[in-house]
């Protein structure tokens, strides 16, 4: 992993977190020094040594260390031959007794702590260095007398002489003759020497060895000769208790030096223990747990460890965000590789990018995450970053340069097995190039299935992540009733920037906030409207699930022995309700299907009803047809006119053989055997067949006497009727009388218009004709008759 990465994910800052909670400075280096890895063995022992130095804190809340110092320097310089002072040897033994406390405390523990105990195991206990030192120091670090038989004779001695000293001395000064002398009745010492205060105009009154003068030149510091003797045989003893002391401290660091590699050893055991211990308060502190740690690399199933290349967070929060992180769950590599976050300024979108890449580190340098134990993590070669503006002024390069050579880097050495993290892609340019650069670096990276997450405003990269495979939109929630963000993020859906919001909430002017709101086109006001109904309707999806999963929590915390008592119920009960359900979907599946053959009865039986209404008129009417009045009125008609045996062509006049009435031609088509023609002010079109041509005579004579006249009223009826707009419960009865009139007014084709729109009103309309006995075939209109919006139907 690169530093620079690193540093912009602030993963320095763990390492200081994390060198808090270690109690020496040898394991504080160690936290200070971690680094992601990339093999996977290594990994996942760190991580079980986490697990188990976690429980070891709920086995034993107090662990400690004890007195543990990095002393590997200092026997380092034993070993060289350097005489130890005895605080450093005191520390010597204090540390080799803390570690062999330790080891005699996890051993004891070893079938529950297996890496704990064997990093324990591996601690060499010194018992005699450790003894041999403490034989010879006090606890204030002092040499005891008894250090050896040689010191504890010369300081006995010395005990004798100083006491001779003193008496005399004291003698001296309680004398009557001398005490007038005496500048102060007291006995000191001077250069290791024994003295007494004498006021310098008396200087000739005793004889003696002037050792000082006192600052004021008004006292002289005297040995007396009658105590010089005593004198130099205390200065000779404590020469002597020198020597033996020295003598003593070059044995013990000797000692110590020859035990340098098994000393350094067992710090760096206890280091990685305490570290252990370290992860474990940390963990304990933040509510965090060790994730699992997955191959990287395309997403497959890995027999007992589930998928693989998919990164999985449940409930994580940024671990330096402490209580006041709002925990994220997001799944990337499984159905999509890229993840494109929107949302808000201020919403949070950054906090979640460093949330994932933070997290990426920790776990891949063995740290326990603040998120739930069944998140995943792949183990990454690399994860990149791209965050922040920073500026070169050396290298006179602007933010937008920056930013695009920190990407270079980034795509030159991302792998499939990466992790890329882009922060507000594409900006600090030109809005319409930097989208088409930054949608241009999201599909480089998905299409070599390179994990990458991103943040955006760009609409055009909300598009992009919606359409495109391997993308995902999430987005950063806002709070629709106070428009502040609640920064929850919610995968599936893109969000918006809000920035009118944001911008009133941090105190821009009503009057601008609003200006600006009317300078957006109704097409940007209505999707963030519709984004802001889509995150209200997830909220209210999410609150709900949380309801649930805690109605769920608490059942599942319910006594046992109730549980048992009314799992028995609850099965009965269970067994009822299924048979009460299955009993009713059947009840309500056979009512259903009466209904339908009622309602299909009912149809056929209207139907029928209607034709034989038609059936009965028609008979009537062609009753009154053969009648003499209207054979007299027929016969009056052909005296202008007789039949002929041309074809019949556009404008002609022909005869209509069932009605027996006249009619003039408006198309004809052979090929289909079909004629359009008018008869008053209706069209109608019929078979050739039903017509014939009528060729006018001359010469023809009007018939004498009276002429008994009868009117037949035509029915005039459109080819077309148009459903659009009209209920669902109006739509059957206008078509039924529709198809009865254009039945009775022998249209042998019919247009049905009933639009596109839902498909309601289209599918009740050929629900009707599927089954209607005036009607033979329907089928959708084509591309110049309507579409889909219309149903041709032949009666």
């Amino acid at each position: 992993m690169g530093d620079r990465d690193l540093e912009l994910l602030e993963f320095h800052k763990i390492r200081e977190i994390l060198a808090g909670y270690a109690s020496f400075s040898a394991s504080q280096q160690l936290a200070r020094d971690l680094s992601p890895l990339s093999n996977e063995e290594a990994v996942c022992l760190l991580l079980r040594q986490s697990t188990e130095a976690r429980r070891l804190l709920s086995l034993s809340p107090d662990i400690h260390i004890g007195e543990v110092l990095d002393i590997r320097e200092v026997v380092r310089m034993a070993a060289r031959g350097k005489v130890l002072e005895p605080q450093l040897l005191l520390e010597i033994r204090k540390t080799l007794d803390a570690a062999r406390r330790l080891r005699s405390h996890l051993m004891g523990l070893s079938s529950e702590l297996p890496l704990l105990s064997g990093l324990a195991g591996d601690i060499v206990e010194l018992d005699r260095l450790q003894k041999d030192i403490g034989d010879c120091l006090s606890p204030s670090a002092d040499l005891l007398d008894t250090a050896s038989p040689r010191l504890a004779s010369a300081r006995h001695r010395m005990r004798e002489v100083r006491q001779q000293l003193v008496t005399h001395l004291e003698t001296i000064i309680r004398s009557p003759r001398r005490r007038k002398i005496i500048q102060e009745p007291i006995i000191t010492e001077r250069e290791g020497r024994y003295v007494i205060p004498v006021k310098v105009e008396c200087r000739r009154e005793i004889k003696g060895i002037v050792h000082d003068v006192s600052n004021t030149g008004a006292t002289l510091f005297i040995e007396p000769w009658t105590t010089l003797d005593m004198g130099n045989e205390m200065r000779e003893l404590v020469m002597e208790e020198k020597h033996e002391i020295e003598r003593i401290l070059g044995r013990l660091s000797s000692e110590a030096g020859a035990h340098e590699i098994e000393i350094s050893r067992n710090i760096e055991l206890i280091a990685e223990i305490d570290l252990a211990l370290a992860k474990a308060r940390y963990a304990r502190e933040v509510k965090a747990t060790e994730p699992v740690i997955v191959a990287a690399g395309t997403s497959h199933e890995v027999e007992g460890d589930g998928p693989a290349g998919v990164l999985r967070l449940l409930e994580a929060r940024h671990p330096l965000l402490a209580k006041k992180a709002v925990p994220l769950s997001v799944e990337i590599g499984r159905d999509f590789y890229t993840l494109v976050i929107t949302g808000p300024n201020t919403g949070g979108k950054t906090v979640a990018l460093k949330t994932i890449g933070l997290l990426s580190l920790m776990a891949q340098a063995g740290l326990p995450i603040p998120a739930l134990p069944e998140s995943r993590i792949p183990l990454f070669d690399g994860v990149f970053a791209d965050i922040g503006d920073e500026q070169s002024i050396e290298q006179t390069l602007s933010t937008f340069s920056w930013h695009v050579g920190n990407i270079v880097r980034i795509i030159n050495s991302a792998t499939a097995k990466s992790l890329v993290l882009l922060d507000e892609l594409g900006t600090n340019t030109d809005p319409g190039e930097g989208s088409a650069l930054a949608r241009s670096i999201l599909l480089h990276f998905s299409s070599q299935r390179t994990m990458t997450v991103a943040t955006t405003h760009y609409t055009e990269l909300k598009a992009l992540a919606h359409t495109a495979d391997g993308l995902q939109n999430a987005a950063l929630d806002i709070d629709p009733v106070t428009m502040t963000p609640t920064y929850h993020l919610t995968v599936g859906i893109p969000g918006g920037s809000n920035a009118l919001a944001t911008a009133a909430r941090l105190g821009l002017p009503a009057q601008i906030v609003t200006g600006a709101r009317d300078m957006l086109s109704k097409g940007s006001q209505d999707l963030e409207a519709l984004l802001t109904h889509l995150t209200t309707e997830q909220t209210n999806v999410e609150s709900l699930r949380r309801s649930l999963e805690k109605e769920r929590d608490e059942a599942q915390h319910r006594n046992t022995e109730l549980e048992n008592r009314l799992r028995q119920l609850e099965e009965e009960k269970r067994k009822i309700i299924q048979e009460t359900r299955d009993r009713v979907v059947r009840e309500a599946a056979e009512l259903q299907r009466e209904l339908r053959e009622a309602t299909s009865e009912l149809r056929k039986e209207k139907s029928r009803e209607r034709i034989d209404r038609a059936k009965k008129a028609l008979a009537e009417v062609q009753k009154q047809l053969n009648a003499e009045v209207w054979r007299a009125r027929a016969a009056a008609g052909t005296g202008d006119e007789e039949a002929g045996s041309g074809s019949i062509a556009t404008g002609d006049t022909v005869w209509l053989k069932e009605t027996r009435s006249q009619a003039t031609v408006l198309s004809v088509s052979e090929e289909r055997g079909l004629i359009e023609v008018q008869v008053g002010r209706a069209k109608i079109t019929l078979s050739l067949d039903s017509v014939e041509k009528r060729i006018p005579t001359t010469g023809a004579v009007e018939p004498k006497g009276g002429m008994i006249t009868r009117g037949l009223r035509k029915r005039t009826v459109s080819f077309e009727l148009d459903l659009r707009g009209k209920r669902a419960d109006e739509v059957e009865l206008a078509l039924e009388d529709y198809l009865n009139e254009a039945s009775l007014a022998s249209l042998s084709q019919v247009r049905i218009i009933h639009g596109i729109g839902t498909g309601t009103v289209r599918q009740i309309v050929r629900e009707i004709l599927a089954s209607h006995p005036l009607v033979m075939s329907f089928r959708a209109g084509e591309q110049g008759e309507g579409g889909d919006g219309v149903t041709v139907v032949s009666m």
